[in-house]
């Protein structure tokens, strides 16, 4: 699983023109999954972007988590995470779940950035999406679980 997670003042996606989710101060989160990936990367993925300490205390520095913060997370599906350019010009997307697999693991990943009670808006798995937002610093993380194991 692969992650882009920005830090934002804002961001919203839109489905045909209609917002379908939105957030103020938080992060967004662009997911992308791999074939074979599972609970154990989606607990770490929780886990990871739940815990990151990259919101500013009251010295400016990177101390403090999107929970601390009271921000929110926008998770978007992204099956290009996982294109591969290495060879021509056409990007290969062998390495993405086929959306029969990668449906159910994004639905837990959902379920479990609920449990842990954060505010989660999302986008529509599958559907061509906008993507508006305004990257705060700029700050912008990549997470793969393929190298956390």
């Amino acid at each position: 699983m692969r992650a882009v997670v920005q830090r934002v003042t804002s961001a919203r996606v839109l489905v045909d023109d209609r917002q379908v989710g939105g957030i103020r101060r938080g992060l967004l989160v662009l997911v992308g999954i791999a074939r074979g990936d599972g609970g154990d990367d989606v607990s770490w993925l929780v886990d990871k972007v739940v815990g990151l300490r990259i919101f500013p205390d009251d010295d400016g520095r990177m101390d403090r988590s999107v929970r601390e913060v009271g921000g929110g997370i926008l998770l978007v599906s992204q099956f290009t995470l996982y294109g591969d350019c290495r060879r021509g010009r056409r990007p290969s997307f062998d390495g993405a779940a086929a959306p029969r697999e990668a449906r159910p693991v994004y639905d837990e990943l959902v379920r479990r950035f609920r449990d842990r009670e954060v505010s989660l808006e999302t986008g529509v798995f599958q559907a061509h999406m906008r993507v508006d937002s305004v990257n705060d610093g700029p700050v912008t993380i990549l997470l793969d679980t393929g190298k956390a194991f």
